[in-house]
């Protein structure tokens, strides 16, 4: 299958800081719209210049109450003023602490209180937790709603955002230039991210802004995006992924950005919104592939479709691109412009890469880590190899730890954009560094003679077998779910008769299983898994399966939280 891909970007001037990056945008961008969003039954729209206005107003009405420098939390559903609100504090020289909205009362009390927030910006949707955690947070000098709905005032502390931006823009008239003349050392912590997990395990990730402006500047010269380009915002904005690689990015390249309102309408906003582009993790890009080959089998299409794409990929290989031609009844489900997916966070089968590519959606894979701000690699137009996650980005060096299994190593990396350390944890920093200060990223790989990097799983993960072979249980997955009846999967070691061996739990798919007795399930995926045996050497075989009829418990990046599953 030859590689064909016609859009080829331009270059962008990198930016200095993220106060350059706001002001240089609004200079050329103006009145452009920035954001599409949802505002109740009405669709809204953000400019270039409305951010940096908002952002110097927040800034300035910070400054006023004497809270430059200090830090402050966002969480709720994505929104132009949750980007805005963390942009005024990082731009004020104060820090800002981006919270997962889906974790509990409790634990976002902890981390408010663990990172000495001073403020809380947040949406309607998390009302009822700010409500219940204010009376404890005696630190906290303000909770400001970013979309006040519902019954918001349950505090004497609770400014609403639209109030907070007129008492700075009433400063600024009044000539209170603090927030606009403050100096920035882009060295200094800007940001703390608390890795996901229980209350007591999660990590502070610290970064400046030389951390952050690095993984921005790395990611507008290696993804194929220009200011000509719309994306759809998915994923949410306290995961570094989606802040640095797409917000961030976006804003530097001057895009324009849908945002979805919710996943349950994400196929719709899709078709609606018809974006050139998306940021994506592997969870969501597998539902969009099943979605079509459901929808080919229903519809009587299926050996249609597997020979249109064989027919494709035969012209394809003489450069001849007939995709839209052949797939634009496919394409148009995505608004028939989409033509380039970004996907991190998880590995992502290679043959949902040739699929989407032979229906004319290309996937470029990455690779990176919330230490890394988080980019460390991707494929790109101009440097692909499937079942890589690409060469490393401008501003950091990867290399291979010494400690190996033949070519396999823990990854390493170096660069501006790696971490400060780990918030109020000296031990657990000085773990994660080599001696000579290579950041330890937990993921085995290799690199190949070209300098592309190859995950084949998670050093925490490995499985060691009584013969001391190491096994990467997420190759093994890699071919479990290429079987149709399976959903899930997560292989584990069990004991048989005092020896571990590998056994697949496995969550079979509901509607190809609907019907059928456990019995037959087990029978047909355990001969499609003796097949997988055959292709494996005789340490890595699947001894046995066990059926689950529940879903995996996920954390908030869709992983599989795997210290859960017994």
């Amino acid at each position: 299958m030859r590689f064909v891909y016609k859009f080829k970007g331009k270059k962008v001037k990198p930016v200095d800081d993220l106060r350059h990056l706001v002001r240089s945008a609004a200079e050329q961008f103006g009145d452009k719209t920035l954001y599409v969003y949802k505002n109740g039954r009405e669709t809204a729209r953000y400019s270039y210049n409305t951010l940096n206005d908002e952002m110097n107003c927040i800034g300035t009405a910070l400054a006023k109450l004497s809270l430059l420098g200090c830090g402050a939390a966002v969480t709720g559903n994505t929104h132009p003023r949750w980007i805005t609100s963390y942009l005024a504090v990082v731009n004020g020289g104060g820090y800002i602490v981006p919270l997962d909205s889906e974790v509990t009362a409790e634990q976002t009390r902890n981390f408010i209180e663990r990172s000495k927030s001073k403020v809380i910006f947040y949406t309607a949707s998390q009302n009822e937790k700010m409500a219940e955690i204010a009376p404890f947070l005696d630190d906290v000098k303000l909770f400001i709603p970013i979309n006040p709905e519902g019954d918001f005032r349950f505090s004497d502390k609770v400014i609403t955002i639209d109030e907070f931006i007129e008492a700075g823009r009433e400063q600024l008239e009044a000539g209170n230039t603090e927030y606009l003349d403050c100096e920035l050392d882009i060295d200094k912590m800007c940001a703390i991210l608390f890795t996901s997990g229980t209350t007591g395990t999660s990590k502070g990730v610290m970064l400046s802004q030389r951390n952050l402006t690095a993984a921005v500047n790395a990611a507008v010269q290696t993804m194929p995006f220009d200011d000509t380009i719309t994306s759809l915002s998915v994923l949410p904005l306290h995961h570094s992924y989606e802040l640095t690689c797409e917000h961030l990015s976006c804003i530097c390249l001057g895009s324009e950005m849908f945002i979805n309102d919710s996943l349950k309408n994400l196929k719709r906003n899709i078709s609606s919104y018809k974006p050139d582009g998306l940021v994506l993790v592997p969870v969501f890009i597998e539902t969009l592939y099943k979605r079509i080959w459901d929808e080919a089998r229903k519809n009587g299409r299926e050996k249609k479709l597997k020979a249109g794409i064989k027919l494709s990929n035969a012209l394809l290989f003489f450069g001849i691109d007939l995709r839209n031609k052949f797939f634009g009844e496919i394409t148009a489900a995505f608004g028939g412009n989409m033509h380039t997916i970004i996907s991190g966070g998880a590995p992502l089968s290679p043959d949902i890469i040739k699929n989407f590519y032979s229906l004319g959606i290309t996937i470029f894979e990455g690779f990176g880590i919330t230490e890394c701000a988080p980019l460390v690699s991707v494929n790109s137009p101009q440097y692909m190899k499937l079942r890589s996650v690409g060469r490393p980005v401008q501003c950091c060096e990867v290399k291979i730890g010494e400690d190996r299994e033949g070519n396999v190593g823990e990854i390493l990396v170096k660069g501006d954009n790696v971490m400060l350390g780990y918030y109020e944890d000296p031990e657990a920093t000085r773990e994660a560094f080599t001696p000579d200060g290579w950041f330890n990223t937990g993921d085995m790989g290799y690199l190949d003679k070209d300098g592309f990097i190859y995950i084949t799983g998670r050093k925490k993960n490995i499985i060691i077998m009584g013969n001391g072979k190491n096994i990467y249980p997420e190759e093994l997955e890699e071919y479990l779910y290429k079987i149709d009846l399976i959903e899930e999967c997560v292989v584990v070691e069990r004991q048989n008769e005092g020896n571990p061996v590998l056994v697949a739990l496995v969550v079979p798919d509901e509607e190809r299983t609907e019907g059928m007795a456990d019995e037959e399930i087990y029978n047909k995926i355990k001969e499609e898994v003796d097949y997988v045996n055959s292709l494996l050497p005789s340490y890595k075989f699947i001894y046995d399966i066990e059926l689950r009829h529940e879903k995996f418990e996920r954390n908030t990046s869709r992983k599989i939280m795997r210290h859960k599953v017994r």
